[in-house]
């Protein structure tokens, strides 16, 4: 087994810090690439998020991709991310007090899960299901959710460790090579597709400038990528490829650096990347953020 990727953080000349990242490719079911281990078991967090919105985009004819994008995001609370959340809410017939996500800055409406919740509101609309408590895990939009992570990384529901995400839903925990191969099967999963294409759309919805899975979609055609807490970011490419990376100590800065060398490895260059600067309050670059070489 191969070591995990290094990312090293210098400020001047000077290693301030150094992230150990796990990787894991995977192509039509087999590991084609392996840094670190590819079993190492953690939380999809907000990478499930493609996987969550597969129900909504089933039971709803009247959503685009503008939807399915916010609904499949992690936003910065920007005015056009926003605005995407309040179209869909609309749809939902439901407004910011039913959004059980928490308040971020005093609103819920700008916590960065509110696009996910306000799909599953749209998604107890459709069905016919109560909108209170659609956060708890015995409310049947929960249920669907687990039941759609499991069957795209085809492991038994009973088997899906969970926990509370940050956001009140259910979290589910799964081996890093699950993981990539969930993703690995996105576009072939039902409606996985139209969820894939609309996150492609609009990168930009999915979380934002400077970003990994934000900047891997604008830089290259054909990958969609989404990022979760503690250092997790899964993405599906091209022929059927599905990557997943977890950063050892939980920190989202190195991944950026990480992926342009763990995809150099299956032959997707992306030196975009590679060169991650370490930039100060006055947005001066101090130092930088790269892979060991």
């Amino acid at each position: 087994m191969a070591d995990p990727i290094r990312v090293l953080v210098r400020r001047g000349e000077t290693v301030e810090a150094v992230h150990r990242i796990h990787a894991v490719a995977v192509r039509e079911g087999a590991v084609v690439a392996e840094r670190g281990d590819a079993g190492l078991v953690c939380f999809l967090r907000s990478s499930a998020k493609p996987l969550q919105a597969l129900p909504l985009a089933r039971a709803r004819d009247d959503l685009d991709d503008r939807d399915l994008a916010i609904a499949s995001a992690s936003h910065l609370a920007l005015p056009e991310q926003l605005e995407a959340v309040r179209a869909l809410l609309a749809k939902a017939e439901a407004d910011e007090d039913d959004l059980e996500c928490g308040p971020e800055d005093g609103s819920r409406l700008r916590h960065n899960c509110s696009g996910k919740h306000a799909g599953m509101l749209a998604l107890c609309r459709a069905a016919g299901w109560p909108i209170a408590g659609y956060r708890l895990a015995e409310h049947p939009v929960q249920r669907a959710c687990a039941e759609e992570v499991a069957a795209a990384a085809q492991v038994s529901v009973a088997s899906l460790p969970t926990a509370v995400d940050g956001c009140g839903v259910v979290t589910f925990a799964l081996p890093l090579e699950r993981m990539a191969f969930a993703f690995s099967r996105l576009e072939e999963l039902d409606a996985g597709a139209r969820v894939a294409a609309a996150m492609r759309a609009h990168p930009r919805l999915i979380r934002g400038p400077g970003a990994a899975d934000t900047q891997l979609m604008e830089l290259r055609r054909g990958w969609t990528a989404k990022g979760g807490a503690e250092g997790l970011f899964c993405a599906a490419g091209p022929g059927g490829m599905g990557v997943a990376l977890k950063s050892e100590d939980g920190a989202y800065r190195g991944l950026a650096p990480a992926l342009a060398a763990f995809l150099a490895d299956v032959g997707e260059e992306v030196p975009e990347l590679a060169d991650a600067p370490l930039v100060n309050s006055r947005g001066e670059r101090v130092g930088e953020i790269v892979t060991e070489r």
